[in-house]
């Protein structure tokens, strides 16, 4: 068992642990072991957290022994991005800034997760205070893609889905201002949710741009996703954007079809500056999902040009809000392309800001309008292959998540929006699928996810690939 238990989807684990077929603390020290084994070479952690993990453990253990069963994520280790609190145990945001810095409680949604039975194992590496699309940190090392070492693994959860997809966990949390959660999934050739805003408490998250911010779960699977969502999602005082709102229920249930569902795509923006091989791997994507029963219907959206520049305003200019007051006082502390970033973000005008804004409340209400008569938006999610470590300079960072994807027009909606693995370029580098939803409706977009993904065999070959890893 131990020598392929780190390629199970949580889903898989679970009835293992319920039956005592395993117990939380072997597998907390199976877990550990193979993040030693491959740590520090991918970098996918700042800082493992083998004592706390192993207590956790056998705490849950002690509980399973009694009968007492928390739910699906009783005993099963995750990462969580260090951008978010945890309680009595230092929060980088991948910065040195923040190097010493221990808060005094976790984050909502880590606080859910070990509600729900999940331990945590370590926190992830990400780009500097998650703004860049590469984790390519200065401070604590750059992620390395495990499919090709030489490649980015994504950002700003490059460590999170990095971790997820060389076996050093079973789920894992991230953060999405602008793609941060769905493109390193979909380079990694994992699966990550970026929820309805307010859907999931960003409470106790080192912010990035208050506006466009989400916390969100990350998995192998569709189905590993839906558990970590249902865990972390609900109302949370603490958070001012966090919504009553209740999710709209699962439509069916599990399906083996997609009979029923209608499929927007929107040619515009989002299947521009497409590399070829992946132009290719998407079409047969939307090949299967009308083979399925889905039928994909042609939409326009207004105003898609002018999104873009506005969401740049509104990220960057909360962006340099945030950290205006360190600034001051560290600025040198700070890395090369973070600066560059809240340096564009000082000389955001006022007005500037609050006609992004504006703007953004009419481009919400006139996407919601052309999406009537769709289900979900498909589109391809990471436009080109990951590029070399290294390859591009710091004042050319800032562009990354527009070359390698079309994913923050997602945050400046706040619709959901999810990435599921759809082939591979050069049969080795994966490739992922963006599905994005109306408000509230990520339950049926994962749905959507999960009936493609059963579908396909490319969480088989994720499971064949950390079994070789090492």
């Amino acid at each position: 068992m131990n020598e392929s238990v780190h390629s199970l989807t949580l889903s898989a684990l679970f009835p293992l642990i319920k039956d005592k077929q395993i117990s939380p603390a072997w597998l907390t020290e199976q877990t550990l072991r193979r993040i030693e084994s491959l740590e520090p070479g991918l970098r996918a952690f700042i800082r493992v957290l083998p004592e706390e993990a192993m207590e956790q453990a056998r705490t849950l253990e002690a509980e399973a022994v009694q009968g007492y069963i928390r739910g699906p994520l009783h005993g099963i280790p995750v990462a969580v991005k260090d951008v978010l609190q945890t309680g009595g145990i230092p929060t980088t945001a991948g910065s040195k800034v923040l190097e010493h810095w221990i808060p005094d409680q976790d984050a909502t949604a880590v606080a859910r997760l070990k509600q729900a039975g999940a331990i945590v194992i370590g926190k992830a590496n990400l780009h500097e205070f998650a703004m860049g699309a590469t984790t390519e940190n200065p401070h604590y090392g750059t992620t390395r893609n495990p499919w090709d070492r030489d490649k980015i693994a994504g950002g700003s959860s490059g460590g999170s889905a990095a971790a997820l997809a060389a076996g050093m966990c079973f789920g894992a949390l991230g953060t999405d201002t602008a793609g941060s959660i769905r493109l390193p999934s979909a380079l990694c050739g994992t699966v990550g949710l970026k929820p309805t805003y307010g859907a999931v408490s960003r409470f106790g998250c080192v912010p990035f741009s208050w506006s466009l911010d989400h916390v969100g779960p990350m998995a192998r699977t569709v189905e590993d996703t839906a558990i970590l969502f249902e865990s972390i999602s609900g109302f949370d005082p603490k958070d001012a954007a966090s919504s009553r709102r209740p999710l709209a229920p699962d439509p069916i249930g599990k399906r083996e079809d997609l009979k029923g569902f209608r499929l927007g795509l929107c040619r515009e923006y989002f299947f521009e500056g497409m590399h070829p091989e992946i132009a290719g791997i998407v079409d047969r994507a939307m090949e299967r999902l009308q083979s399925l029963g889905a039928e994909i219907r042609e939409i326009s959206i207004p105003g898609l040009s002018e999104a873009q520049g506005a969401a740049r305003i509104i990220a960057q200019s909360e962006g340099y809000s945030f950290h205006k007051p360190m600034l001051q006082h560290a600025s040198g502390q700070y890395s090369e392309d973070v600066r560059f970033r809240l340096e564009f973000g000082r000389q955001v005008s006022a007005d500037d800001y609050l006609q992004a804004q504006k703007f953004r409340r009419k481009f919400i209400a006139s996407t919601a309008a052309a999406m009537a008569s769709v289900d979900a938006l498909i589109s391809p999610m990471n436009h080109n292959p990951p590029f070399p470590i290294g390859s591009v300079s710091p004042e050319q960072a800032i562009h990354n998540m527009f070359r390698l994807a079309k994913a923050p027009l997602a945050n400046f909606l706040g619709f959901p929006a999810l990435s599921v693995p759809c082939g591979f370029v050069e049969d080795r580098l994966p490739v992922g699928l963006q599905l994005i939803g109306k408000p509230f409706d990520d339950r049926k977009l994962l749905l959507i996810g999960d009936v493609y993904e059963r579908s396909e065999s490319w969480s088989e070959r994720l499971a064949r690939h950390i079994s070789e890893l090492l």
